[in-house]
Formats: structure tokens, C-alpha cells, sequence
């Protein structure tokens, strides 16, 4: 299939540039940049794309890439960090920028020819700019093709040999015409647009099927969007050696065990194993505040319960544990030289154990959460599954802020169950949002009920929209709704006499508190 091979120098935005590429039903594989060689030779490499990264392309140290991927003759595209190291290694010259560019600015395009003929001939784009670094002189053979108030050469191109550089970050819904701009380099390369989401789920199954042999395998299944999937994607490849278990961790939603009985319960061969391990959960979070120790004391306990399920279910010899991983997971929880900043550890990624005890497979690693929606859909699963909001491996153990115990989370429990009627009884609303949750903050404030004080906890309440999780704005719920959720949770959920909102965007935020 033709492939676009995309060189990852640390964005946090990388994987987005391949979101666009499958978006415009092109398939890509993201590698490093001691590896780009073995993948464009491994695949029908049409076109290859350097994306962008955090480092200064002089700093020694600094992530390179040897000159002969600009020898492979296909066409080349950098972005930001990728456009500079292009312009270094061509003979051209970066240094540090006067005048910094972080956040939206004004694109003049000055040449409509290549990657900008999808454009329209519009004169200025809104675009998303992120660099404190220039181009100061371009490699013999190139031109500009656009500039800001005060960057010269915001993008360049040498059209003989179709390398093209932009210093903004088409890949993000912050630029005008991003989409497009990506899509005029696809026909640049010659993309015939062969990927789809079928194509995708028939790779997943003949990986799987590979990975697993005749192995058994273990699903944690959680009842939300990613672990249903890998469910249905196992179910698919291997349903005689698929053992598919529940863990109760005490920090479920309401309903969460029911409902993954409800859909689940007699579609796999060997059923839904449910295992109540929440006394083990809340032992290894006692006293805990730090996020980071919660969620590795939380990715600990999961290795352990599920070792306790499979003696129950008299399956030791499982050796495979599939889990419901996805990229964005991936990328808050790097931290290598080179590559992205660590935000936070998810519990099924860095909050694991050195000596897990399985091998795991994660066959969404690569995919955002609508790609998986898509799957689910193809898969034959309900939209009741599909289009279930994103919840949390750690659960609500990362929306009780601060030391967790039961008590805790029975409030921001029956919160969250409050928080989700109300936004679900305005349907054109609940449609619009990528997540909306409670959580218990670690505030006591007075209040007055009944004529007497309180000193009660804080609920936050928060909605968010967003397109793939990894930025995201407050959502703008109406006042009455929130003032009917604070007069709920006042008034039915024993421990909380506040309620505030959160208005804060990711980033600087995160969606989760914790």
C-alpha cells in the first residue's frame, strides 16, 4: 500500500500529521530518525514527512537525520522543526529568532503553486506557529512561498525536487486549511487514497493473529470506547483464545459494571469474567496524593488483579495482556531525550511495572480515539459503546484530588452521575462534547443549608470540547444547566456544599485533573 513515512523528532503534534494523512485516506507509519530507512524501504514510500519537535536544530545534541533522506527521490516535507533541520542540511542557515512566534498568526502566501494550490488563492491563513528558531538563508534551488510579520520565510519550496517546508503546523484544526495544504502535498506524491477504516480493522486482525499465535489472551475490559474495541478486534482474530475479564476496581462510574455485563455478557466465547479487587485498589492508594504515585500505584494494582482473576479462572497460562491503549496515552507519558515532554503517566503506559509478568499488545497504540470510534462501528458494535464519552483507566481515582479513599469517591460517584443526566437532557449540547465529568476537589468551604453551617467539599464540574483529546476548549454550557447541576449536587449528594466550573483550555491545562 502507499505510504507516507513520517520522522517523529519529539512534537507532541506528530501523530496528528498522521490523523491528516488517514483522514485523507492515506496510509503513514511514524519512526524515529535512526530508523526512517528501514520503514521506506519496508513500504511503498510515496512521500516523507519530517515533523516537528521541541530542540534548536544548532544545539549539539540536537535530533538529526542523515542526508540521504533527501536522496530517496520522493518528495519531502518539513514542518517547523522539520523545515529547519531541511534548510540546515541543504546548505541553508537557522538561527534563534528575534521575535518568537507561539500561538495563531497571519500567513501571506505569496505563491500559490504546490502545496498551496488547494487554497483557493486565499490571500492570509489563520495559522498555528510554535518556534523560537528561523530561517535566516535558504539552500540553493529554494524560494519562499509565504511569510508572517515576522517571519520571512514561513514557508519554502524547491519544486525541481519537491522538498517543501512550512515553519506552522498544518497538521492542527488551529490553522486555515491545514487539511488542505497536507492534501496538495499527498498529490504532489502521487497518493491513489487506497486507506480506510476497513483496510485499517483487516491490518489490526492479521496483526493480532500474528502477535498471538496460539496463545491465550488476556482483555481488561473497562466497558469504555478503547478496551470495548480491543475486545471486539480479538473477538474478531482469535475468539477461542480471547479471555476477557472485568476488573472492579472501586473507582468504576455508576452503572459501569452492569452495563459491561448488559453488552458483553454472551458475545464471547468464554464470557465476561468479573473480578472485585476495589479492597486491593484503595489499600495501595491510602495516603497517596501525588498524581503521578496514584496512577503507578493504580497501574501496579491492575497487574496484580489480574493475576488473582486468571488463578480464578484457572487460566494461568495466559501470558498476553491487551489493553485499550491509544497514542495520546503514548505521548503524555514520554519522556526521552529527543522526544516529547512527560505530562503524565497513564496507568496502562508508564504506570506499569518493570516486571509486568505479560507481554502486552496494544493494537490501538497508533490510533485516535475517533479512529477508534470508527473501528467500533465497522466492528458492529452499538453506538451505545461507540459513542460512549472517554473515561479514565485510573477511574475515578484521578477525580478525587488529593488522598483517596471510599467515602471520596462514593461522592464524586453519585456527582459524576448527576454532572451526566443534566448535560445528557440537552441532546444538541451532550452531542458536541469530548468529555464531561465531577470530580472532588481537596477544599472545605462554609456554607449555609437549612438555616444552619457546613463545611463541605468542592465539586468541579467540567465539559470540554475537543477532536482527538490531545487539545481541548471549555465548553460553553449554558448557565441554567449549570445551575441546575449546583442545586442537584447541593441538594443530593451528601458532602459537597460548592460547585464550581472549569473554564480552563488544554493546554495550559489538561483534560483530567490528575
Amino acid at each position: 500500500m502507499q505510504t507516507i513515512v513520517i520522522v517523529d523528532f519529539g512534537s507532541q503534534f506528530t501523530q496528528l500529521i498522521a490523523r491528516r494523512l488517514r483522514e485523507l485516506n492515506t496510509y503513514s507509519v511514524i519512526t524515529s530518525p535512526d530508523k526512517w530507512e528501514e520503514e521506506v524501504s519496508k513500504h511503498e514510500t510515496i512521500g516523507i514527512i519530517l515533523s516537528g519537535g521541541p530542540a534548536s536544530v544548532y544545539e549539539e545534541g540536537a535530533p538529526g537525520i542523515s542526508a540521504g533522506v533527501f536522496s530517496v527521490g520522493v518528495p519531502v516535507l518539513g514542518i517547523c522543526y522539520g523545515m529547519q533541520l531541511m534548510v540546515r542540511a541543504l546548505g541553508g542557515q537557522v538561527r534563534g529568532a528575534e521575535t518568537r512566534e507561539f500561538g495563531g498568526r497571519v500567513l501571506w502566501i505569496d505563491d500559490f503553486r504546490s502545496i498551496f494550490s488547494s487554497t483557493g488563492e486565499q490571500l492570509r491563513l489563520s495559522v498555528l506557529m510554535s518556534h523560537g528558531d528561523e530561517v535566516v538563508s535558504l539552500p540553493l534551488g529554494f524560494e519562499s512561498l509565504a511569510h508572517t510579520n515576522d517571519c520571512t520565510h514561513a514557508a519554502i519550496a524547491d519544486h525541481a525536487r519537491h522538498f517543501y517546508g512550512v515553519q506552522f503546523h498544518p497538521e492542527t484544526t488551529h490553522t486555515d486549511q491545514g487539511k488542505q495544504i497536507i492534501g496538495s502535498f499527498l498529490s504532489i506524491c502521487g497518493s491513489k487514497k487506497q486507506y480506510t477504516v476497513r483496510n485499517l480493522k483487516d491490518r489490526l486482525v492479521d496483526e493480532i493473529r500474528q502477535s498471538v499465535g496460539d496463545q491465550q489472551v488476556l482483555c481488561a475490559l473497562s466497558g469504555g470506547v478503547d478496551s470495548a474495541v480491543v475486545a471486539a478486534l480479538l473477538h474478531e482474530a482469535v475468539p477461542y483464545q480471547l479471555r476477557c475479564v472485568m476488573i472492579d476496581t472501586g473507582l468504576l462510574r455508576y452503572n459501569d459494571v452492569s452495563d459491561v455485563r448488559e453488552f458483553f455478557g454472551d458475545k464471547f466465547v468464554h464470557g465476561v469474567q468479573l473480578h472485585d479487587a476495589s479492597a486491593l485498589f484503595f489499600d495501595a492508594l491510602r495516603g497517596i496524593e501525588d498524581p503521578e504515585l496514584k496512577r503507578k500505584s493504580i497501574g501496579q494494582s491492575f497487574i496484580i488483579a489480574f493475576e488473582h482473576a486468571l488463578e480464578d479462572m484457572k487460566a494461568q497460562g495466559v501470558k498476553i495482556l491487551a489493553q485499550g491503549t491509544l497514542y495520546p496515552d503514548v505521548i503524555e507519558s514520554t519522556n526521552l531525550k529527543g522526544k516529547s515532554s512527560k505530562i503524565k503517566s497513564h496507568h496502562n503506559v508508564g504506570g506499569l511495572p518493570a516486571k509486568l509478568g505479560f507481554s502486552l499488545l496494544e493494537p490501538l497504540k497508533w490510533c485516535f480515539k475517533d479512529e477508534v470510534r470508527e473501528l467500533g462501528k465497522e466492528l458492529g458494535l452499538p453506538d451505545q459503546i461507540t459513542q460512549r464519552q472517554p473515561f479514565p483507566g485510573p477511574g475515578l481515582g484521578i477525580r478525587v484530588v488529593g488522598t483517596v479513599d471510599r467515602e471520596s469517591v462514593e461522592i464524586v460517584r453519585s456527582a459524576d452521575k448527576i454532572v451526566r443526566e443534566v448535560i445528557a437532557s440537552d441532546q444538541e449540547l451532550n452531542a458536541t462534547l469530548w468529555q464531561v465529568y465531577a470530580a472532588l476537589l481537596p477544599v472545605r468551604t462554609v456554607g449555609v443549608m437549612g438555616d444552619a453551617r457546613t463545611y463541605d467539599r468542592m465539586c468541579l464540574v467540567r465539559a470540554v470540547k475537543s477532536e482527538d483529546g490531545m487539545t481541548a476548549t471549555a465548553a460553553d454550557v449554558p448557565w441554567n444547566l449549570l445551575n441546575w447541576i449546583a442545586t442537584r449536587l447541593v441538594n443530593e449528594v451528601k458532602g459537597i456544599n460548592r460547585v464550581v466550573y472549569d473554564i480552563t483550555g488544554k493546554p495550559p491545562a489538561t483534560i483530567e485533573l490528575e
